[in-house]
């Protein structure tokens, strides 16, 4: 499988590169240096060249390879609609989907909402990301920027007497500009192992 993945993103970068936009660096956004452009992602430094995609200074999974060459392959001028925010379910096509979005997104963060409510500020520097503005709903709420014109808004509430403990993860309004559905949803994933990464 593995290989299968490292296949598709090494065919992401060949299509990339075989016609380079010439403002591509401008519409991630990032910084060119030759054929390679450099960003943050998932809160590492990034590095596209045309032979590889590096994250940070340790192996990662091929699907962020493929995560990453597809949003450069999508990579336009529009910027980031951050309000108002969308859930999973509301994007075209997503029903295939929403149940396993739940799941690897959302319910995964569930047994460590404490955690992240004490780490909160080190989730948000780490990733580009805020204190969610005061009304967006939770007990606590932040956002993050997994990729650069994606944002993801984690709305948290804490368990009491009456309910448990849930997290909902919102995505900024036109972020289906930036990535297929599919890739929304591993976004979203990705994120949320990022997060418990940092905490645990």
């Amino acid at each position: 499988m593995t290989d299968n993945y490292a296949k598709i993103f090494q065919n992401n970068l060949n299509k990339l590169y075989s016609n380079l936009p010439q403002d591509l660096a401008k519409n991630l956004p990032g910084d060119r240096d030759g054929n390679r452009f450099i960003f943050n992602a998932f809160g590492e430094k990034c590095i596209i060249d045309p032979e590889r995609i590096t994250l940070g200074n340790k192996k990662h999974s091929s699907v962020f390879g493929i995560l990453i060459s597809l949003y450069s392959l999508h990579a336009c001028t529009d910027i980031c609609v951050l309000e108002p925010f969308k859930a999973f379910k509301e994007f075209t096509d997503s029903m295939p989907y929403v149940g396993a979005f739940a799941t690897h997104t959302e319910n995964l963060l569930i047994p460590h909402v404490e955690n992240i409510k004490k780490k909160i500020k080190l989730i948000t520097e780490t990733m580009n990301g805020k204190i969610a503005p005061d009304g967006t709903g939770g007990d606590y709420s932040f956002i993050v920027y997994p990729l650069p014109k994606i944002a993801l808004c984690y709305i948290v509430y804490e368990a009491d007497d009456d309910f448990p403990a849930s997290v909902a993860c919102l995505y900024s309004n036109n972020a289906q500009q930036f990535l297929p559905i599919d890739g929304l949803a591993d976004v979203g994933e990705y994120c949320s192992k990022k997060i418990l990464e940092l905490i645990l």
